[in-house]
């Protein structure tokens, strides 16, 4: 049947995403230049309807229709895999081995637990790599899906529409979305594209090397360095020295300080001069904190930095060491290195925590918001209640 409505779902694997996968959907998840929610609907030329966890649900619209397709969300669409799940027959499903990928169903499904219990006997299995299971997945893909979206998009590169008071080199690689403002900058676009979305600013002596994407109404501060792949979402400020860093909206690191091979959610702030380690000592693989496992797991990673919850801030001067997982609503500060998993609303750094009381993370969340023109609603308010107190065995 032709497919004429599209929901994306949070499937099992979500629970392995945490602390980022907190606060949203998996959809709204963002690698490359898009979300996971936009990428899908520019594939099928659709709206997507989002069917999540029960606490999040009231964020999203979700309705079941006829001839409707349910798509894992931690599933990056190709080419390829689009024609496979317009192929896949009715009340079937489409596996990577145990992952489901789709599901296209004429049960009533209500919610989450309804899909995830529906009985399918016809199963069709595909090998399809591209899929974030863990956060750290979200950098490692982060520069081939800059390239596929800038397809996906049907960017043409528009390099020439910058200043001539820039540096350019790959000028074929350059994508400018809309009107920006670049002075005086290096733009190194010949390993990778680079693509500046509208109402975006890069001040005077800003270094980049592709792949990068900067999200609009996005700035680079005087003299940031940036390394491939990296991507800036919209709304957030930065400066100093990026690599591989993904930064979902709405965030700043205004100041100097490294930052590499490292995720950041929305709503957090970095001090001047935080810096992260993403690079043991020894050079071994390095551990990160795992919801799920409740305890570190092995990334398989030689390079692995930061993964920061939604609403988290550091102080000035604050020092993250190699495969540090933050939650959601945490405060960071003072001197030394804070551990290496810092709890959702956490206040306080190497000498202990304290808890940061849902009262003072709204307080300063409704703040940090109002200054973008956002309000904090009461379904922001409850979903923070709930990770809250979910997250309380951690604050120990």
């Amino acid at each position: 049947m032709p497919i004429q409505h599209l929901v994306l779902f949070d499937g099992i694997e979500r629970n392995n995403l945490l602390p980022l996968a907190a606060t949203r959907a998996l959809a709204d998840f963002r690698v490359g230049i898009l979300t996971i929610r936009e990428k899908w609907e520019k594939h099928f030329h659709m709206p997507a309807d989002i069917l999540t966890q029960e606490y999040l649900q009231p964020k999203y619209h979700y309705t079941q229709k006829d001839k409707c397709v349910f798509i894992n969300a931690c599933i990056l669409p190709d080419m390829v895999l689009l024609n496979e799940i317009e192929k896949l027959p009715d009340n079937s499903v489409l596996k990577d081995q145990n992952t489901i990928i789709a599901i296209k169903t004429d049960a009533t499904i209500n919610n989450l637990d309804d899909l995830l219990k529906t009985d399918t006997a016809n199963v069709k299995n595909v090998k399809h790599d591209i899929q974030i299971r863990f956060p750290w997945h979200i950098f490692i893909l982060n520069g081939q899906e800059i390239k596929s979206d800038i397809e996906l998009m049907q960017l043409k590169p528009n390099g020439e529409m910058l200043s001539k008071s820039n540096t350019i080199f790959g000028m074929e690689n350059v994508y400018v979305n809309g009107k920006i403002s670049c002075e005086c900058a290096v733009i190194n676009a010949t390993k990778g594209p680079v693509y500046l979305g509208r109402e975006s600013e890069i001040m005077e002596g800003t270094t980049i090397r592709g792949s990068f994407a900067l999200g609009e109404q996005s700035t680079l501060k005087m003299q940031s360095k940036i390394y491939g792949d990296t991507t800036i979402g919209p709304h957030c400020k930065v400066g100093g020295e990026l690599s591989n860093v993904v930064m979902f909206g709405y965030s700043n690191k205004a100041h100097d300080g490294f930052l590499g091979n490292s995720v950041i959610g929305e709503w957090c702030n970095l001090g001047a001069d935080t810096n992260n380690s993403n690079l043991k000592n020894d050079y071994g693989n390095v551990k990160a904190w795992n919801y799920t496992a409740k305890e570190f797991i092995n990334t398989s990673l030689q390079f692995c930095g930061l993964i920061m919850g939604d609403h988290t801030k550091s102080s000035i001067n604050t020092m993250f060491n190699t495969g540090t997982v933050t939650g959601v609503g945490a405060n960071v500060f003072g001197s030394g290195f804070p551990p290496k998993f810092i709890p959702d609303f956490s206040w306080g750094g190497a000498q202990g925590f304290e808890v940061f009381t849902l009262e003072k993370v709204n307080e300063v969340a409704q703040r940090v918001m109002e200054r973008r023109g956002i309000e904090l609603t009461d379904i922001d308010k409850n979903i923070l209640k709930y990770i809250f107190e979910e997250t309380k065995e951690f604050r120990k």
